[in-house]
């Protein structure tokens, strides 16, 4: 594809487009194989590219019969992550609703075949809902995976495009039902709860030593953040419990990107408690899991609801114990002082609290981590995500 594009803010066409039925064309012949698009727009990497990353990782691996392709906007960035699995990456403006270039030029690649559009917004699945109207191919479907805890919105377009959806995919109960129980008039036969997983490295390179490089003495905690870094992850409000510490007992390693704006206020609030020594922001860095494995524990205190938390499930697969809010779909497979330590959000004296206690009991550190590493094999393996995924790709084929 090529990255010249125009931008149509023609919402008449784009109306007359939407009305084509696609319902007259469902029971037409179909070919064997499934082409998947993974459809990003994130400006950075987060957990959507994580998810989509992983599931494009064990579908090669496994040898399953689909093609499959990313479809992005132009960040270097994500595209170079992308392009160490070695697959397919078409760049697309993927603005708005409004972008009828990017559905254009998106049906010319799903005008035949069966093709699934895996998306991750609302917005790109206007952008996948037009082009497969465009394409007049009976056989796309349209998949979105909602990674947020929200009610449906009311207005005429967000209606029309979630009338087209194939079908939802919520990592929770609680954004299931949250979604659901505010949608009126939508058939609950096109939603499912797929609990989210991560995908474990195989090998771990352990001549990196997280405590070396950060120059971190032997005697102190190390602890680990990553993730987005903003306010919704609660960045801030662990800093904050950090200054109600003893310092010479910890050492806090952030890992990830985030708003520029909001880590300058990091870094000027670091230096005027004068924790440079105490802190260490690391940004983005490809090989987490090498990581999170030298960690003593980690701290993920979301001030907002997360809808699962990909973040907190490498903590439990790793066996590392872990301080988490409890407010959102965290708390489906998180117990109080059996796989985690749950706190309220926001509450960072509660926050400085639980992190000292991990600090001063290596016993509670080891047990809790063991506790979560096991639950999460039981019920949370990336295997029983991965096998619930491909039967729902298969099943929209299967009438």
């Amino acid at each position: 594809m090529a990255e010249n594009y125009y931008i149509c803010n023609d919402m008449a066409i784009f109306n007359a487009i939407l009305t084509i039925n696609r319902n007259d064309y469902i029971n037409r012949n179909r070919r064997a194989m499934i082409n998947i698009y993974q459809i990003l727009s994130d400006k950075q990497w987060g957990g959507p590219e994580q998810y989509a990353y992983d599931l494009i990782s064990q579908i090669k691996e496994d040898g399953n019969k689909f093609y499959t392709e990313i479809v992005t906007q132009n960040r270097p960035k994500i595209i170079e992550h992308f392009r160490s699995l070695e697959v397919p990456v078409s760049i697309l403006p993927l603005k708005s609703l409004s972008d009828l270039d990017s559905s254009l030029r998106l049906a010319r690649q799903i005008k035949r075949g069966n093709n699934i559009l895996h998306v991750h917004n609302m917005k790109d699945a206007a952008t996948a809902v037009l082009a497969c109207r465009i394409s007049e191919n009976p056989n796309n479907r349209v998949v979105l995976t909602s990674h947020s805890v929200e009610r449906p919105k009311t207005s005429f377009w967000y209606r029309r495009i979630l009338k087209d959806i194939d079908h939802i995919i919520f990592s929770s109960r609680v954004s299931y039902n949250e979604f659901i129980d505010h949608a009126k008039r939508f058939d609950r036969s096109r939603a499912s709860v797929i609990n989210d997983s991560i995908r474990p490295m195989l090998n771990y390179n352990e001549t990196y030593d997280l405590r070396k490089a950060c120059e971190i003495d032997a005697d102190k905690a190390l602890i680990l953040f990553h993730g987005r870094v903003c306010k919704e992850k609660g960045v801030d409000v662990l800093l904050r419990a950090l200054t109600q510490l003893d310092k010479s007992t910890y050492h806090l390693a952030i890992i990830g990107d985030g708003d520029k704006r909001f880590t300058k206020r990091l870094r000027s609030f670091i230096e005027a408690n004068q924790l440079e020594h105490n802190i260490t922001m690391l940004g983005y860095q490809p090989n987490l899991q090498e990581l999170l494995v030298q960690a003593d524990f980690g701290v993920l205190p979301a001030a907002w609801r997360e809808p699962f938390g990909i973040s907190n499930l490498e903590y439990m697969m790793l066996g590392k114990a872990h301080i988490a809010t409890n407010n959102g779909g965290q708390v489906e497979y998180l117990q109080h002082e059996h796989n985690a330590l749950l706190v309220n959000p926001s509450d960072f004296s509660e926050l400085a609290a639980a992190i000292k206690r991990l600090i001063d009991d290596p016993q509670l550190r080891h047990r809790i981590g063991m506790q979560a590493q096991a639950d999460f094999e039981s019920r949370l393996s990336y295997k029983h995500f991965y096998s619930q995924i491909i039967d729902l790709y298969n099943s929209l084929y299967a009438k």
